[in-house]
């Protein structure tokens, strides 16, 4: 997973071609920490469908201001610069509720391209 660190990595990342999906996080974030062990493996598992992106939610904070992330991890799926659905919450995310979103992510592109 590529990690950002600038708004216009950002920006460039969100307008490829293709699904982008941004992960949120900081590095205080226990639940952040939760999710890095099957991460690797679950972008592997999509690596054919969607391009994952993470960034520190302290980073390029003016991002996370603008798209309203308040709760961490959260996820946001981009395709051509637009938003197409965000998986956002306080609440800690398992593997299950993460490939389910990242799932309903592909569907929804896959309507948007038809």
């Amino acid at each position: 997973m590529k990690k950002i660190s600038s708004d216009e990595q950002f920006r460039a990342a969100i307008a490829a071609q293709g699904l982008t999906i941004a992960v949120f996080k900081a590095g205080w974030c226990v639940d952040c920490h939760f999710i890095d062990p099957f991460m690797p493996e679950l972008v592997e598992q999509y690596a054919d469908r969607a391009v994952f992106v993470e960034i520190d939610r302290d980073e390029p904070s003016d991002i996370c201001s603008e798209l309203n992330i308040l709760g961490i991890p959260s996820f946001i799926a981009f395709s051509d610069g637009k938003e197409l659905v965000r998986f956002v919450s306080k609440l800690r995310k398992n593997r299950a509720e993460i490939e389910q979103f990242v799932d309903r992510a592909i569907s929804v592109y896959a309507v948007l391209k038809a």
